[in-house]
């Protein structure tokens, strides 16, 4: 490893890609074609694990991104589930339960918010 602060190795930046996309530590390691025990190694330092933090960050944040780009058709979905007469009771009642909670999350969130402009603000 480079030390904390430099920048990464082409292997380095390479095995962040594989702990993204691979189920396990040794699996990435293979993929990259460094050892599992190097690649411990490199998950010990300070500046590899910042830097796997962020990438860890940022793939969640796309994640987000999509999630929220069909979030529309999730609540329409929902509609269409509850205005539909001929659907079964059980899932009419689940769609309902999942519309309220997210509801009352929504505002939960907001008032959350703006609580804490408020004392940002101070």
């Amino acid at each position: 490893m480079n030390g904390h602060g430099e920048k990464l190795s082409r292997k380095e930046e390479q095995a962040l890609a594989a702990l993204l996309t691979n189920p396990t530590i040794g699996e990435a390691a293979k993929v990259v074609g460094v050892s599992e025990s190097t690649l411990w190694r490199w998950l010990k330092d300070e500046g590899f694990q910042s830097s796997y933090r962020d990438a860890r960050r940022e793939a969640v944040s796309q994640a987000v991104a999509r999630l929220q780009s069909i979030a529309t058709e999730a609540v329409d979905a929902l509609r269409g589930v509850i205005s539909d007469t001929a659907a079964p009771a059980p899932a009419r009642v689940s769609a309902a339960k999942i519309i309220l909670e997210m509801a009352v999350k929504a505002v939960e969130v907001e008032d959350l918010e703006m609580r804490l402009r408020k004392l940002e603000a101070k």
